[in-house]
C-alpha cells in the first residue's frame, strides 16, 4: 500500500483516468465496427467525420498512438470510398 498522501492521490487519479480512457476507447471501437459494417455509402459518409474526430481525441489524450489513429482513419476512408 502507498506510504505517502501524494502517492495515494496518484493511485486515485490514475484509476479514474484508466476507467475514463477505457470508456472512450471502447466507444470509439464500437463506432469503428458500426462504420465498417455499414453498407450504405450515405450513412457511412455521415459517420466518418464523427469517428475520425473520436480517433483524433484519443490520440490527443495519448490513449492511442497518433500513428494508429491516422492509420485507422486512412483505412476507414478507403472503406467508405469503396462502398457503392
Amino acid at each position: 500500500m502507498a506510504n505517502h498522501k501524494s502517492s495515494e492521490k496518484r493511485i486515485r487519479q490514475s484509476e479514474a483516468r484508466r476507467i475514463e480512457n477505457r470508456y472512450y476507447a471502447k466507444t470509439t471501437r464500437n463506432a469503428i465496427k458500426k462504420l465498417r459494417s455499414t453498407k450504405d455509402k450515405k450513412e457511412a459518409m455521415e459517420l466518418l467525420p464523427k469517428v475520425a474526430s473520436m480517433l483524433d481525441k484519443l490520440a490527443k489524450k495519448h490513449v492511442i498512438h497518433k500513428n494508429k489513429a491516422s492509420n485507422l482513419k486512412s483505412g476507414l476512408a478507403k472503406h467508405v470510398q469503396t462502398l457503392a
